[in-house]
């Protein structure tokens, strides 16, 4: 094949932008740099330079390029304009304005991964799996990542419409979401019962770890914890730091996670301070499809040390490490770099956390027979002698089943685990005391 005069220099380009790389310079040295394929390479952008109908700038071409080499290794690795570099870090400090979805790309269409806490897009009713088919009257396919979170950004008030296909439904449908400043309040606590708490975290950010310890106080000044509820569903994932943090929480020591990779320093192991701020009190952790990176290392951690049930469905499966490598000053590469791996070696990479016991989401509806006639409805019944009637700490349990079954499921597995211990406690001590002097 030969080449003319512009082709050798594009080819000439082409080999020094690969060559100034060090792993490119690595590769040369043995022999490996795929110089058939820089060939094809200049000839097609020579063509696209000379042929395509409108007249477009190197300096885009050679852009178009970069995207389309980070779009075809894998769905989080992607090429960081000024302006996306910005909203990466806006998201990771907890506000921006947008749609409020973590979304990544899936066969050219854009994926949700989760809607986030309190957003436009959780409000409209959008869920994990959802794929986005078109952004306004714009096709997704085929659009870059971040094409598509650009479109999706927006001043607050204004609106796009997203068409939306959903797995179960036959036809794509279409919402209208009004854009809106997306506050991500990373972490809220309550109790559920006396003695029952409850941690929701929307999101890993920078500061969550310190965050979780602050609720944690809270609601153990208030009264005595017996179990806790940790609720990672539909939390997207965020800070890899934070989520080592958090599972440290509630492990007295331990590996957290471990990551492995190519580059000498993506072989790193995360271990927990040997501090269990909870005591070893029950721990259910609640996770979904929408539970993804950051939340399925605090769930594997946690379940492989054996310090919580994890309940719920499967999780997202995002097992991978994105580290971002600066270009130049306005732009980045986010780049897949290692893999997760929870401390029993478990791959979480589109494998995700299988829940100890699985519990769908379902509206569930309590049966009661109004027709039943108990003691109590008897003419001239005697009075209980301890004078109690049914009382009243049986209502927030059985409105919680009808709100949210999962979370109604994870309360009553923490009173059985809390009643059982209780019981063996009692037995041990009632041993101790039965035993006579000789």
């Amino acid at each position: 094949m030969r080449c003319s005069t512009p082709q050798l220099r594009l080819l000439s380009l082409a080999a020094a932008i690969f060559l100034s790389f060090p792993a490119f310079g690595a590769i040369e040295e043995k022999g490996q740099l795929p110089l058939g394929e820089l060939r094809t390479f200049a000839d097609v952008y020579h063509q696209i330079r000379v042929g395509y109908v409108e007249d477009i700038d190197d300096s885009k071409l050679l852009e178009y390029a970069i995207q389309g080499m980070l779009m075809g290794l894998d769905p989080h690795s992607v090429y960081l304009t000024k302006d996306a570099f910005e909203g990466l870090q806006e998201a990771t400090s907890g506000e921006f304005t947008g749609l409020g979805l973590e979304v990544g790309m899936e066969d050219g269409y854009v994926k949700i991964i989760s809607p986030i806490d309190g957003s436009p897009a959780a409000k409209a009713g959008l869920q994990s799996g959802d794929v986005i088919l078109k952004l306004g009257t714009v096709p997704v396919k085929g659009m870059s990542l971040n094409d598509a979170i650009d479109s999706m950004r927006g001043p607050a008030g204004s609106e796009i419409d997203l068409t939306i296909g959903r797995a179960g439904e036959s036809q794509p449908f279409e919402v209208t979401l009004v854009r809106d400043v997306i506050k991500v309040a990373s972490v809220r606590q309550r109790f559920l019962e006396p003695g029952y708490g409850y941690i929701r975290i929307a999101q890993f950010q920078s500061a969550t770890g310190k965050d979780v310890t602050g609720a944690l106080d809270k609601l153990m000044q208030e009264q005595d914890l017996k179990g806790l509820v940790l609720d990672l569903r539909n939390n997207p994932g965020g800070v890899l730091r934070a989520s080592v943090d958090v599972a440290g929480l509630f492990m007295d020591g331990g590996n957290v996670v471990y990551t492995e990779g190519r580059l000498p320093n993506s072989d790193v192991k995360f271990d927990a301070k040997p501090a269990d701020a909870t005591a070893g009190i029950p721990i259910v952790v609640l996770i979904n499809s929408g539970s993804a990176s950051a939340s399925e290392i605090v769930a594997g951690a946690l379940q492989d040390h054996g310090r919580a049930v994890i309940m719920g469905t499967r999780s997202f499966g995002k097992g991978s490490v994105q580290t971002v490598l600066p270009i130049s000053d306005s732009r980045a590469v986010k780049l897949t770099t290692a893999l997760y791996f929870t401390p029993n070696g478990r791959s979480i990479q589109a494998e995700g956390i299988e829940p100890d016991i699985e519990v769908e989401r379902a509206k569930v509806t309590a049966y009661k027979n109004s027709r039943r006639v108990t003691e109590a409805d008897l003419s001239g019944h005697l009075d209980n002698a301890n004078g109690s009637s049914e009382g009243d700490d049986k209502k927030p349990a059985s409105s919680l089943l009808s709100r949210d079954n999962q979370l109604y499921e994870a309360l009553t597995l923490l009173k059985g685990i809390n009643i059982l211990g209780m019981r063996e406690t009692k037995t041990t001590n009632t041993g101790e005391t039965g035993k006579g002097e000789s």
